[in-house]
């Protein structure tokens, strides 16, 4: 091929126009739309199927997964039409002849049931007092993507996981790139997250994420854990991804054994066990905005600390004053994010990912 990293990279970005005029596969992954022929790789814990695609003919394996956290359904929107923008190239498209890609869609299908109260398939922005009426999350210890097997022998993990890791292990050789497509309630900005022993190695993506955020106008979500959960600062927007040990001694240390003894490896670890130097990536997309969070590094946050007070306040309130609680918080500096927007960011970081691993022409 005669085309150089950056002209692919360009290429890359201007396909998302395409990517959003695809249709879309259904709610929540859904076969409906053309070329929608799904792997069922098994079911859900109440028996829905977790569909699965594999596309492509390309050296470079890459994975993404998407909707493990039930009130996150921005991943979903995307891989809702990626995969099958993915399935109508032709060939010869570098996509395709450069790439081999594993997608989930959804493999948390019970969890957009529970949520679709506000989860309305096409908003193109969510409404804040209907999340906060009926946003369903999995506790702590439940969710899906802390919850991969620990080994070959492992009957703990949830059937949703066990049936990523089966199919995952299916795959002839290692993969090369695994993204996970996450999201945030609140925050100040977007915020991504990287596999620790490529911090080095991904100074370009960094850069051109934080172009892309810089572009749309927003500011990148920043905070400091020192190493809490698995969370260690990169810089401004970037920080390592969690890890099932340090989620483990977190809960410990709050002297909740049960909780901790609940954790599992999350799909960014096992990805790893399965051999190879894989890169790692997650993608946190708010949901809302909120006015002045990250203009100091924290914890403690100091605004943040207050929109937690008046969030708390109006999630207490009778659902008949809706109205109020959506005229207090745009008052009060709350913006829902686009969802174009956010579907943007998690494209631009799935691009500069593919710069960052092997597979384009240098």
């Amino acid at each position: 091929m005669s085309e150089s990293r950056g002209s692919v990279f360009d290429n890359l970005q201007a396909r998302f126009e395409s990517l959003l005029a695809t249709p879309s596969l259904g709610w929540p992954g859904l076969p409906t739309g053309p070329g929608s022929a799904a792997i069922e790789i098994g079911a859900s814990r109440a028996g829905r199927p977790i569909q699965a695609y594999r596309v492509g003919n390309g050296e470079t394996r890459v994975s993404i997964i998407a909707g493990c956290h039930a009130d996150e359904p921005v991943g979903p929107r995307l891989m809702g039409r990626f995969v099958p923008y993915l399935q109508s190239l032709a060939d010869t498209d570098p996509l395709i002849e450069r790439f081999e890609w594993w997608i989930i869609p959804h493999i948390n299908p019970d969890g957009a049931v529970l949520n679709e109260a506000w989860q309305h398939p096409g908003a193109e922005r969510y409404v804040f007092s209907e999340y906060l009426r009926g946003r369903i999350r999995e506790l702590p210890g439940d969710d899906v993507e802390f919850g991969f097997p620990r080994g070959p022998s492992d009957s703990g993990a949830r059937p949703e996981n066990a049936a990523a890791a089966r199919w995952w292990e299916s795959a002839p050789g290692t993969f090369d790139l695994h993204i996970t497509l996450h999201g945030m309630a609140w925050a100040g900005g977007p915020w991504f997250l990287i596999e620790p022993g490529w911090v080095d190695r991904t100074g370009g993506l960094r850069a051109r994420c934080e172009r892309a955020v810089s572009r749309l106008g927003y500011p990148l979500h920043d905070v400091e854990r020192h190493g809490e959960k698995g969370f260690w600062r990169i810089a401004p927007g970037f920080a390592t991804r969690p890890d099932s040990i340090a989620m483990r001694d977190h809960f410990l240390a709050l002297d909740d054994p049960e909780t901790a003894g609940r954790f599992y490896p999350n799909s960014m670890e096992f990805m790893g066990s399965l051999g190879g130097d894989p890169l790692t990536l997650v993608s946190e997309m708010p949901l809302f905005l909120l006015a002045g969070v990250g203009d100091t590094l924290g914890p403690p946050d100091p605004a943040l600390e207050r929109w937690r007070d008046r969030i708390a306040g109006w999630a207490a309130l009778p659902t008949d004053r809706n109205a109020d609680i959506e005229a207090a918080a745009a008052a009060a500096g709350l913006v829902a994010m686009p969802v174009r927007d956010q579907m943007r960011l998690q494209w631009s970081m799935i691009c500069a990912a593919l710069e960052a691993v092997p597979g384009l022409a240098e």
